[in-house]
């Protein structure tokens, strides 16, 4: 039972306008889906990917009422995006020109990479990639050659490495490969890598034990999720987590994918999901995420969840 990668990573906005056009406008993104949160319909869970809404390229927000978070350990504190090995020239001339926060061109972890931050203060790091496919999106305002590939590495916080090292290696079949002095100056940061490996397929766990404990608001990681094939590898993974006594949410249908949550020692949440059956499932592949797309259970509370939401545009 192996893991093949990074599925998505689910973040916390409180201004769903101004998420939906950063995403889109700068960063280039497609929104796939535009949807609520299916445990809090008054919130929207917004989905942004590349050209075809592959698994590994979703970025996801829950638009809460919330404020700025509290950065500390016990937490997912970067957020790793693949580019082509040529783009981060573009990207830093981008990212300057749109106002943001954001750092220098710099050889990480044998790999050249650029720090920035959203306008909510979420911490990313594009990392040059050549491997994997590539789906651009044709309206995006990015080139295509210069588009974001997908997620990766991504990067969590915890004061001690031991508990969390054990669920991802003896629970979760990751790989310890290597390690790297922490570029903040603060910890070490050991690679742990699922599948055939490379950035899209490693998590990198920073330790810190003199850090504060964060507090989740908008510019924080809620989750980041792991690939699974399919619902049977799905239940296999389950099984695994019951028999090794970790406590999860069991099986949950998210239509989109179906799912299950578990939080490791650290205090992050992870999810594993299947890769199907997509963002094309429920509306037109060229139209997906243009319209409020709720699932099966949803729909019968069409209008009043509609009514509930600001405008996006």
């Amino acid at each position: 039972m192996d893991l093949t990668g990074i599925h998505h990573l689910t973040a916390i906005t409180a201004d769903a306008p101004g998420n939906n056009r950063f995403y889109t406008e700068t960063l280039g993104l497609r929104r796939v889906k535009k949807t609520v949160n299916q445990d809090d319909t008054s919130a929207y869970h917004l989905f942004f990917a590349d050209g075809a809404g592959s698994p590994g390229t979703d970025l996801t927000f829950f638009d809460w009422p919330v404020g700025r978070a509290r950065r500390g350990t016990h937490a997912i504190t970067r957020t790793g995006l693949r580019v082509a090995e040529d783009s981060l020239d573009y990207w830093a001339d981008r990212l300057r020109d749109a106002g943001l926060n954001t750092g220098e061109i710099t050889q990480l972890d044998t790999r050249a990479t650029l720090d920035f931050e959203d306008p909510e203060g979420q911490r990313f790091r594009l990392t040059a990639d050549a491997s994997g496919a590539a789906h651009p999106w044709e309206r995006s305002p990015v080139p295509p050659e210069h588009q974001i590939r997908g997620l990766g590495p991504i990067t969590i916080s915890v004061p001690q490495l031991a508990p969390t090292e054990v669920v991802l290696t003896r629970l979760m079949n990751m790989r310890a490969v290597r390690d790297y002095v922490s570029p903040d100056g603060i910890g070490h940061v050991h690679v742990f890598e699922m599948g055939t490996g490379g950035p899209a397929a490693e998590v990198h766990v920073i330790v810190q034990p003199g850090r504060p404990v964060a507090q989740q608001g908008a510019g924080a990681v809620h989750h980041v999720a792991f690939r699974v094939p399919d619902n049977a590898a799905l239940s296999d993974w389950a099984a695994r987590l019951n028999v090794q006594r970790m406590p999860s949410s069991g099986e949950v249908e998210r239509y989109y994918f179906r799912s299950l949550y578990f939080r490791e020692p650290g205090g992050n949440l992870f999810e594993l999901a299947t890769d199907g059956p997509g963002f094309a499932v429920d509306e037109p592949f060229e139209t997906m995420g243009e319209a409020l797309s709720l699932p099966p259970f949803l729909e019968p509370r069409r209008a009043a969840i509609e009514a509930g939401l600001k405008p996006l545009e």
